[in-house]
């Protein structure tokens, strides 16, 4: 995980995304998930490359179920934008790069 992603959990959730002005890139993601490992270095990428416009942050979803239950995650990986607290987008999948920031509108 690249130095520029945030580890959230149910007690740090809704204060990261809550953060105004910025976009907030939340992939919810598990460690036994294949297709979460394949999005794991865009992602990163992503971090690195617009740390200073977006800030993505990663939830385990075995770790935080009720986050996963609050936001209907029903496969995984899946990606949520927020914006000034609120869903924003969303894409499903290990989606190559352009796809991804097409689907989220970053």
């Amino acid at each position: 995980m690249a130095g520029n992603v945030v580890v959230a959990d149910q007690g740090t959730f809704d204060g990261i995304i809550g953060q105004p002005g910025i976009p907030v890139i939340v992939d919810f993601w598990a460690a036994w998930c294949v297709p979460c490992r394949m999005i794991a270095p865009v992602l990163d990428e992503l971090a690195t490359e617009r740390g200073d416009q977006i800030m993505v942050v990663k939830v385990n979803v075995d770790e935080n179920p009720v986050l996963a239950a609050r936001y209907g995650i029903m496969s995984i990986p899946t990606v949520v934008r927020f914006q000034d607290g609120q869903e924003a987008s969303r894409a499903v999948g290990a989606l190559p790069k352009a796809q991804l920031l097409r689907k989220l509108g970053v």
